[in-house]
Protein backbone atom coordinates (compact mmCIF):
# COMPACT_ATOMS: atom_id res chain seq x y z
CA UNK A 1 0.00 0.00 0.00
CA UNK A 2 1.78 3.26 -1.00
CA UNK A 3 1.05 6.39 1.02
CA UNK A 4 1.14 9.80 -0.61
CA UNK A 5 2.34 12.30 2.16
CA UNK A 6 1.29 14.96 -0.15
CA UNK A 7 -2.29 14.59 -0.08
CA UNK A 8 -2.78 15.49 3.06
CA UNK A 9 -0.63 18.71 3.40
CA UNK A 10 -2.34 22.00 3.40
CA UNK A 11 -1.38 24.67 0.49
CA UNK A 12 -0.49 26.88 3.71
CA UNK A 13 2.22 25.09 4.86
CA UNK A 14 3.89 23.84 1.64
CA UNK A 15 6.34 26.56 2.49
CA UNK A 16 7.78 24.74 5.01
CA UNK A 17 8.89 22.01 3.19
CA UNK A 18 11.93 23.74 1.78
CA UNK A 19 12.70 25.61 4.56
CA UNK A 20 12.82 22.24 6.92
CA UNK A 21 15.12 20.98 4.33
CA UNK A 22 17.58 23.74 4.42
CA UNK A 23 17.63 24.27 7.55
CA UNK A 24 18.44 19.77 8.05
CA UNK A 25 21.17 20.49 5.44
CA UNK A 26 22.41 23.42 7.36
CA UNK A 27 22.36 21.62 10.75
CA UNK A 28 24.17 18.30 8.56
CA UNK A 29 26.92 20.44 7.99
CA UNK A 30 27.57 21.54 11.42
CA UNK A 31 29.67 18.95 14.17
CA UNK A 32 28.15 20.08 17.04
CA UNK A 33 24.90 18.48 16.14
CA UNK A 34 24.75 14.71 16.28
CA UNK A 35 22.27 13.31 13.18
CA UNK A 36 20.18 11.65 15.32
CA UNK A 37 19.33 14.74 16.64
CA UNK A 38 18.39 16.29 13.01
CA UNK A 39 14.97 14.83 12.56
CA UNK A 40 13.87 16.02 16.19
CA UNK A 41 14.96 19.47 15.57
CA UNK A 42 13.48 19.52 12.28
CA UNK A 43 10.01 18.09 13.97
CA UNK A 44 10.15 21.06 16.83
CA UNK A 45 10.83 23.51 14.04
CA UNK A 46 7.70 22.10 11.88
CA UNK A 47 5.18 21.95 14.56
CA UNK A 48 6.06 25.71 15.52
CA UNK A 49 6.39 27.05 11.93
CA UNK A 50 3.09 25.41 11.36
CA UNK A 51 1.71 27.08 14.21
CA UNK A 52 2.95 30.42 12.93
CA UNK A 53 1.47 30.04 9.81
CA UNK A 54 -2.00 28.33 11.04
CA UNK A 55 -2.16 29.27 14.88
CA UNK A 56 -2.49 27.26 17.66
CA UNK A 57 -4.77 23.85 16.75
CA UNK A 58 -4.65 20.51 16.17
CA UNK A 59 -4.58 20.44 12.60
CA UNK A 60 -1.24 23.13 12.82
CA UNK A 61 0.14 20.52 14.77
CA UNK A 62 -1.13 17.32 12.36
CA UNK A 63 0.57 19.58 9.53
CA UNK A 64 3.82 20.22 11.29
CA UNK A 65 4.63 16.67 11.75
CA UNK A 66 3.24 16.01 8.54
CA UNK A 67 5.80 18.81 6.89
CA UNK A 68 8.71 17.37 8.50
CA UNK A 69 7.53 13.47 7.49
CA UNK A 70 8.00 15.10 3.75
CA UNK A 71 11.05 16.69 4.22
CA UNK A 72 12.88 13.86 6.00
CA UNK A 73 11.25 11.44 3.39
CA UNK A 74 12.51 13.39 0.63
CA UNK A 75 15.94 13.84 1.95
CA UNK A 76 16.26 9.87 1.97
CA UNK A 77 14.69 9.35 -1.23
CA UNK A 78 17.48 11.59 -2.68
CA UNK A 79 20.25 10.54 -0.36
CA UNK A 80 19.53 6.97 -1.27
CA UNK A 81 18.98 7.42 -4.93
CA UNK A 82 22.25 9.21 -5.43
CA UNK A 83 24.11 6.49 -3.01
CA UNK A 84 23.34 4.25 -5.19
CA UNK A 85 23.51 5.53 -8.54
CA UNK A 86 27.14 5.56 -7.10
CA UNK A 87 27.86 2.11 -6.25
Amino acid sequence: MEINLMEYVVDQSLILIPVLYILGRMLKNTNKIKDWCIPWILLIVGVIGAIALMGVNINAIIQGVLVTGVTVYANQLFKQSIDKREE
